[in-house]
C-alpha cells in the first residue's frame, strides 16, 4: 500500500475531496505495529489516497481530525472518508484490510448509483 505523509493541516483540502483513508499511529505501541504492518502487507485500494498519520509527531492532527470529523481518538485508527465526511472508522485490532476493502466497496457502489 502507498502510504502518503500526513504532516499538515493544509493537506486537509486533498483529503476531503473523494475517497481517502488516514491511518493514524503510534509508533511506540506494538498494537499500532501490528495494524500498520497488516495495512503495509495488503492490498491496494485503487482510487483512494491513503494517508499516514505519525500520531508522536504530529498528534495536533489527530486532534484536528477528532474535531473535523467527530470521531473520538484512538490509537491506531483509521478513518474512511468521503467528501470531508467520515463514513467509517475502526481502532485497534478492527483494523484490517477485509474490512477497510468491504467498506470501500460499499461506499463506492453508493457513489455510483
Amino acid at each position: 500500500m502507498n502510504f502518503l505523509s500526513l504532516t499538515d493541516t493544509g493537506q486537509f483540502n486533498d483529503i476531503d475531496s473523494g475517497l481517502s483513508l488516514i491511518f493514524k499511529h503510534s509508533t511506540r505501541c506494538s498494537i499500532s505495529t501490528m495494524a500498520f504492518n497488516r495495512l503495509k502487507s495488503g492490498e491496494d485500494f485503487p482510487g483512494v489516497k491513503v494517508y499516514y498519520l505519525d500520531l508522536l509527531k504530529f498528534r495536533p492532527i489527530s486532534d484536528f481530525i477528532s474535531e473535523k470529523y467527530h470521531v473520538e481518538h484512538e490509537s491506531p485508527q483509521v478513518l474512511l472518508l468521503v467528501d470531508g465526511k467520515c463514513v467509517f472508522h475502526a481502532s485497534h485490532n478492527a483494523i484490517s484490510n477485509a474490512t477497510l476493502a468491504s467498506e470501500i466497496r460499499n461506499v463506492s457502489l453508493k457513489i455510483t448509483s
